[in-house]
């Protein structure tokens, strides 16, 4: 918890840039719509992984 305090003082007097907060929100925007993507199923099976069974 003490840490999570000391990186918000951090942020909070040197924040980060804006070209990397909007760097942040467009790979969370991708992430977010590839999981749309997949929960529509409109994923396609070539791009799908097999699960391997481990002995």
């Amino acid at each position: 918890m003490q840490r999570w305090l000391l990186r918000a003082v951090m942020w909070a007097r040197n924040p980060p840039s804006e070209k990397r907060v909007k760097l942040v929100l467009a790979v969370i925007a991708l992430c977010l719509a590839i999981a749309g993507i997949e929960w529509l199923e409109l994923w396609p099976d070539w791009a799908t992984r097999e699960r391997l069974r481990w002995r």
